[in-house]
């Protein structure tokens, strides 16, 4: 699968483009481009990365991600396992100075403005906005161009007033992909996401790029922004949240199956990375 600078502007000079996704999994490598991403997840579980953000996804997650972050997104294992597993998925592209051509309006303009300078952490909305959204989305397979338009500027005027979303990237986080860099990038983070839970060593992932132990830790860490073991420990705590949900998984279940080889070192990152116990977090979740 090759990653790279996009183009999703398929239509010349149109500012919007809509894709509907029925398969049996998504099919995504990591990659970036210059317009807004709406992603709305209808069916759907795995993993995604959206800049030095790793965390999961889920059925109904609504994420807005702006121009040139970087992500991916990958369905959980069982996806591959399994043909009768579904996915269902609507993205709207959209450029951020699309409204600039319908209105002169300066307090729209620095509404979608300011949505487009948040959206550059990538957002995710939560259930309220989600909800309000969801129909409009619904309806874009069934209008025709003029009302796709219309649906997609009642969409965009819902999340720039939206309050009610959570950033993904940090702060800090900068593009320093280049097409080449993701390219490489692109199959450590596949390898990661799907080996996670077990034993991984520096030297096969070096591998995967042709390069030495050393060489690839410089490199990761000025893309990733965070070191190797870093990175597989957050996609593995990410994961162990996921398990946490469920009471029929211990919490020493959990930690083995997240890809730790005891409890002390899964107790240990687990509070570095999410600021409590997985006991804690469980604790949390049934409140």
């Amino acid at each position: 699968m090759r990653s790279e600078l996009i183009n999703v502007n398929h239509s010349g000079d149109k500012s919007i483009h809509i894709k509907h996704i029925d398969n049996n999994r998504l099919i995504s490598s990591f990659h970036f481009h210059d317009l807004c991403e709406l992603v709305w997840i209808e069916r759907s579980q795995g993993k995604r990365i959206v800049g030095d953000h790793i965390g999961n996804f889920e059925d109904d997650d609504l994420v807005l991600m702006g121009p040139n972050l970087p992500h991916i997104w990958q369905n959980d294992k069982r996806y591959e396992d399994h043909d009768d597993e579904t996915v269902k998925s609507v993205v709207v592209y959209f450029s951020a100075d699309f409204f600039a051509t319908l209105t002169d309006d300066q307090e729209v303009l620095l509404q979608v403005a300011d949505l487009a300078s948040r959206a550059a952490r990538g957002m995710v909305f939560d259930q309220e906005t989600t909800s309000k959204v969801k129909p409009i989305l619904l309806s874009l397979a069934n209008n025709d161009g003029f009302g796709n338009i219309i649906s997609v500027i009642e969409i965009i005027k819902i999340l720039a007033r939206s309050k009610d979303y959570r950033y993904l990237s940090s702060a800090t986080f900068k593009n320093h992909y280049d097409e080449k860099d993701s390219n490489r990038i692109n199959k450590v983070y596949q390898f990661l996401m799907k080996n996670f839970h077990n034993d991984i060593h520096l030297e096969e992932v070096a591998e995967l790029c042709n390069m030495t132990p050393n060489s690839f830790c410089r490199f990761f860490k000025m893309r990733a922004q965070k070191s190797l073991t870093q990175f597989i420990n957050e996609i593995r705590i990410g994961h162990a949240c996921k398990l946490l949900q469920s009471e029929d998984n211990s919490i020493t279940d959990v930690c083995y199956a997240s890809g730790f080889n005891n409890p002390t070192n899964f107790n240990k990152f687990f509070k570095a990375i999410k600021g409590m116990k997985p006991s804690e977090y469980r604790n949390m979740l049934r409140k």
